[in-house]
């Protein structure tokens, strides 16, 4: 687990052993600074939360660490490769070690979910038409949706399309899955029940997570290490396992955050 920084711009040393690291990273749109100066690392098997208010930034980080947006200045490592000094062959297959659960869970609405999840798997595999059924199958009986192959998005709750874009982000058997605030739009039920698949997956497959996420429930329920990103100073204010955060930083910023509707007490109402 990280430990808690209270003062802004936290300096991060590299970790030898970090599945991620994300060094002096500037995040731009033109001229219009979104982040400066981010450095954290996340270790294999943790499950990490890129957090802070709407609009400071969380979102924009999340698509530079998975390739789709280019950094102002900085870069992100895997494993100690660079992802953005790769060439763009080395920089296609790090990204296939990526599975990535979109915000809106992004399923085609005209496939069922079966299809949806298969599509990948023809277009960059080399299985057959009888092997990718298969990988089907498997992966909706892991997300809990064993039977629902042939239903369409649109025939199913919010909750479930959460869960088959999940079992799509799954497809290649990712060393690494990506969270863009899964929760949004669930009820806390929903919501609940996906934040403990996350932790069954996590468990049992011993993948590393990155989230990105302003729902405090979920944030207390899940992270092991988080990086709060602050829209004011639009840099990084602090690091650390969110619970100590709490309970350490003199950050008023930083508090204001997770004390939101009464903060742990959040967690409660979530049904932890």
């Amino acid at each position: 687990m990280g430990s808690a920084t209270r003062g802004p711009g936290p300096a991060v040393v590299d970790s030898q052993s970090a599945r991620i690291t994300v060094r002096a990273l500037d995040l731009a749109y033109g001229s219009f600074v979104i982040q400066r100066n981010l450095s954290f690392v996340v270790e294999p098997g943790q499950i990490f939360v890129i957090m802070g208010g709407s609009g400071c930034g969380k979102s924009t980080l999340l698509r530079t660490m998975i390739g789709l947006k280019e950094p102002a200045a900085g870069d992100v490592l895997f494993d100690g490769e660079s992802l953005w000094h790769a060439d763009p062959e080395d920089r296609v297959r790090m990204m296939r070690r990526f599975g990535v659960l979109y915000q809106s869970g992004a399923l085609w609405s005209s496939m069922s979910l079966a299809e949806n999840i298969a599509l990948p798997l023809q277009e960059f595999s080399e299985l057959t038409p009888r092997q990718v059924d298969r990988v089907v199958e498997l992966k909706l009986a892991l997300v809990g949706l064993a039977g629902f192959g042939e239903f369409y998005p649109s025939e199913i709750s919010g909750g479930m399309q959460k869960r088959a874009g999940l079992a799509r982000a799954m497809a290649f058997d990712p060393d690494i899955l990506f969270f863009d605030e899964p929760s949004a739009g669930l009820d806390p039920v929903s919501s609940r029940l996906l934040d403990d698949l996350i932790l069954e997956l996590r468990a049992s497959l011993h993948t590393t997570v990155v989230i990105v996420s302003h729902e405090l429930a979920s944030i207390f329920a899940l992270a092991d290490n988080a990086v709060f990103l602050d829209g004011d100073s639009k840099t990084m204010i602090a690091t650390g396992n969110p619970k100590e955060l709490l309970a350490e930083s003199a950050d008023p910023r930083v508090r204001a955050f997770l004390t939101r509707g009464g903060g742990p007490a959040a967690t409660e109402a979530h049904g932890r």
